[in-house]
């Protein structure tokens, strides 16, 4: 069984496509808290938990409570299925069959770590193709949604992206679920003859990280320094001079501090006569008097 990315250049039997129980706010109390005892496994552990069958057995295992099953790979097939309003429904997807299931989830590690040695692609390309032949085989007989958004979380880690440490990744990925539901279809398309395009998902995916991104720096700029921190920065900034300096030097010093409040502190050592100012203008140089 070849994988999104093998190296070959022999197109993938695994895509994926897997419609679970995206909504946090559905579960029962024991399935909230298992699923963040499992998000607390994947925080703590970063990238010193590894990207294996046994993690992926464990995150499902805490992730479902005390279900009959969990942590174990489904004994019986399973098709997707989608049910119309109307009562309709069809079969959305065949995924990996229970009696290949175990053979194709050691492909799917090998493969990953093959390509994190061999770099065929960037590592966060890696991981989204990760992800898809996860949800394509369909290890287990439920809970795969929201494995695949803890090992999507996991494998961001491997790759150096912490951003889904302070931004949820599954909340994202809820708030635009009707595109993360076509994209799956999309990609799955062809998937059982190798003819399949993962990179509508993978694209996807990548979006969702960076949107985490974004998010997270829009958070930082939001948070203020506590009281007097700033004008702290700058004092100790300014005895570390040596010599003659220049505003510029206490801006790159602390980037963070207005060059407002940089002037203002001067202008108090000043008088303090703790600093001289050697000229005037945006450029001018000052020194410590050593007062």
């Amino acid at each position: 069984m070849g994988g999104c990315f093998d190296g070959t250049g022999d197109k993938s039997r695994i895509a994926t496509l897997i419609f679970g129980k995206s909504s946090l706010r559905d579960r029962d109390e024991e399935e909230v808290r298992g699923y963040l005892n499992a998000l607390k496994l994947v925080h703590e552990g970063g990238d010193m938990l590894s990207v294996s069958e046994s993690t992926i057995r464990k995150l499902h295992k805490l992730s479902r409570g005390e279900i009959w099953d969990a942590g174990a790979y489904k004994e019986k097939d399973v098709d997707i299925i989608q049910t119309y309003p109307d009562g309709r429904s069809r079969v959305r997807f065949k995924p990996v069959s229970a009696g290949q299931t175990p053979q194709a989830m050691a492909e799917m590690i090998d493969l990953w770590n093959r390509g994190l040695r061999e770099r065929w692609v960037h590592p966060l390309v890696l991981a989204a193709a990760l992800n898809l032949d996860f949800l394509c085989i369909h290890p287990f007989r439920d809970g795969n949604g929201r494995v695949s958004r803890l090992l999507f979380l996991l494998t961001s880690y491997h790759c150096g992206l912490e951003a889904g440490r302070f931004v949820s990744l599954e909340r994202l990925i809820e708030q635009n679920k009707a595109r993360y539901y076509e994209v799956l279809e999309q990609s799955s398309q062809g998937w059982h003859e190798g003819e399949h395009d993962p990179w509508p998902t993978i694209n996807f995916l990548l979006s969702i990280l960076k949107q985490a991104c974004k998010e997270f720096e829009q958070r930082v700029g939001h948070i203020k320094s506590p009281r007097g921190e700033k004008t702290a920065a700058v004092l100790a900034a300014i005895d570390r001079q040596i010599g003659d300096f220049r505003v510029t030097d206490l801006q790159a010093d602390c980037p963070a501090v207005g060059v407002d409040l940089i002037r203002k502190l001067l202008s108090r050592l000043q008088q303090e006569r703790k600093v001289c100012s050697l000229g005037t203008g945006r450029g001018a140089q000052w020194r410590k008097t050593g007062n």
